[in-house]
């Protein structure tokens, strides 16, 4: 055929099919117009899953009267006007493409009026086709309605399912938008029955209130509040404890200037953070705010906006994950609220490190062998000596009682009873230790240079032309980790010396590994991850194991080394180290008081 120029209508479909995938696509695109608007209020209508109607109503701005058949037209915007404001864009849309993509896919009328303007006027498209505008009935603000969609391309309406899993695919973006602007009031309804009313939060109390009516109240029960702001990086929201993790990652949640987005840089970061307090294959949970130069950011990455590429990944990647793990080292006792006890945990078995007591079976539920009774004169001489010990809970109950308070007993040879001004107090006594020694080994190991072990016969390694680039572009950076490796061929790259602490770590895949976190993140920190796996292993073998009996005043010192180590609220895979059992929630147990 000879080349010649598209009708409108058509360029108009094809660029529909970038922007309005299903329903959720034109909720999320009516609902970041709303936001750009200023809106403090908006109102979602679905009917039949958004397939029958999607109706949008919100108390923006408005549209006047001469803009509302540019509004409709291709390439038309009020957010940018230049390559510089592109360039720093700060708001949600910015292509003027979503309401003529939509109409020329859809029924669609739009009714707007201004804060100053004496009536509403409305303006509708029926397959590419604009009518009006016309004046109509409206308060300040906009409302915009879908008819039918994907009507006139029955190819496209073919690929949409169930109305139920498309109603569900428009609750997650409702989600996300509502987590993004906790200070706009929204509402969802669904064939005419309410399922989502979020009132505008005004403060820190009401916005963990929404994160709560959107990720649930077990979530807000162990989130951490963070804040920090620095050399132009603002990082503010909640994370999970460690206890609280996930199958899956389906409660990751990325707001970079306000826009929902997913980020491979900024889930390595979090993922970094969590390394060596969550359980293997399991997901950490986190509402994050990141705030910097809309100039240091490409908003313009994507389609359809779920994406953005950052000026300076590496030194981001840095920002946010010592971040995190600042959090993450104050979750020690005293450092935190006590730690709730978990709703569900996934069961041990053993292969990760931790050595189960004997007759443990397969699911890791234990049949404790029953611990040596010593004689009563022994018991006599331990509470005697416990009754004149320094530590005694009634000795310091008039002074400073600690986080975890003082030892009472063990039971069954793995667990420490303690009181401390709340009630009791349980302890893993293995997981508490081994997260004391872990720690231990990670401050001494960090308190050395890096010790390099040159190879007997150097490794030479076969690698991709741009592999062998960012060898010679990151030979700083290699020899920082310990690794000293140089570019003898077009794809080869020979490794001559390696940490001596991961001598015995295969060179060739190390260095692989290496090179795909350089080119992925900007950073590595494969070296110091597979060290700590070492250490962690190390120090599950020095921790203390079940069936081993303390003393009183054995426990105590392991108490008071649990409050001076970070992390200590978590062993290092992730399980609960303590747990406490207030005196009301004893007293309701026993039926005191009533």
């Amino acid at each position: 055929m000879p080349i010649r120029p598209l009708p409108n209508h058509l360029i108009n479909q094809i660029a529909a099919g970038e922007v309005v995938e299903r329903p959720a696509s034109v909720v999320k695109e009516l609902l970041e117009n709303s936001l750009d608007a200023g809106a403090r209020s908006v109102q979602v209508d679905i009917v039949d899953g958004g397939r029958k109607l999607i109706r949008i109503r919100d108390d923006g701005a408005g549209i006047p009267r001469d803009e509302l058949p540019l509004a409709m037209s291709r390439h038309a915007t009020s957010k940018i006007a230049s390559l510089e404001d592109l360039e720093a864009v700060a708001s949600l849309g910015f292509r003027g493409e979503a309401l003529p993509s939509i109409g020329s896919v859809a029924r669609m009328s739009l009714v707007s009026r201004t804060a100053d303007a004496a009536s509403a006027w409305r303006v509708e498209t029926d397959d590419g086709a604009l009518r009006g505008p016309s004046p109509d009935a409206h308060p300040p603000g906009t409302t915009v309605e879908v008819h039918d969609l994907f009507y006139n391309t029955p190819a496209r309406r073919k690929f949409l399912r169930t109305d139920r899993t498309e109603f569900g695919h428009i609750e997650k973006w409702l989600h996300r938008l509502a987590l993004s602007r906790p200070d706009v009031a929204l509402t969802l309804t669904h064939n005419r029955r309410t399922v989502l009313d979020l009132p505008a939060a005004r403060d820190d109390g009401g916005r963990l209130a929404r994160v709560a009516a959107i990720l649930g109240d077990a979530f807000a029960a162990q989130a951490l509040r963070l804040e920090r702001d620095e050399h132009g990086l603002a990082l503010s929201g909640w994370i999970a404890m460690p206890a609280y993790n996930r199958a899956q990652a389906d409660q990751q949640f990325w707001f970079v200037n306000g826009r929902s987005i997913s980020d491979r840089t900024l889930a390595h970061a979090a993922r970094h953070a969590y390394r060596d307090v969550l359980f293997h294959g399991r997901h950490a949970a986190y509402v994050l705010y990141l705030a910097l130069d809309p100039g240091a950011v490409d908003a313009n990455a994507h389609p359809a906006k779920h994406e953005v590429r950052f000026r300076d990944g590496r030194r981001l990647h840095g920002f946010v994950s010592q971040t995190l793990e600042q959090a993450l080292r104050d979750t020690r006792p005293g450092g935190r609220a006590p730690v709730p006890r978990p709703a569900a945990m996934p069961a041990m078995t053993g292969q990760h490190g931790l050595s189960l007591p004997a007759g443990a079976d397969a699911a890791g539920t234990t049949a404790y062998r029953p611990v040596h009774t010593p004689s009563r004169q022994a018991v006599r001489d331990v509470l005697r000596h416990y009754e004149q010990s320094e530590v005694s809970p009634v000795a310091g109950k008039d002074g400073d009682v600690p986080p975890l308070g003082y030892a009472l007993a063990q039971l069954a040879g793995v667990y420490i009873l303690a009181e401390n001004r709340d009630g009791l107090v349980l302890i893993d006594m293995h997981a508490a230790h081994e997260r004391v020694m872990y720690e231990k080994l990670k401050r001494d190991l960090a308190d050395r240079e890096v010790v390099r072990q040159p190879l007997l016969v150097p490794v030479s390694v076969s690698v991709a032309e741009r592999e062998a680039r960012l060898v010679e572009e990151s030979v700083d950076v290699l020899e920082s980790l310990g690794l000293v490796a140089d570019r003898t061929g077009e794809t080869s790259v020979t490794v001559r010396e390696v940490p001596s602490l991961l001598r015995n770590v295969d060179a060739e895949s190390l260095l692989r590994d290496v090179l795909g976190d350089l080119a992925d993140s900007g950073d590595s920190r494969r070296v110091a991850d597979i060290a700590d796996d070492m250490l962690a292993t190390m120090a599950c073998h020095s921790a203390v194991r079940a069936n081993r009996i303390l003393t009183i005043d054995e426990m105590n010192a392991l108490l008071r080394e649990m409050e001076r180590t970070d992390r200590a609220d978590q062993c290092n895979h992730g399980r609960p180290t303590w747990t406490t059992v207030t005196m009301p929630e004893l007293d309701r147990l026993f039926l005191r008081g009533r």
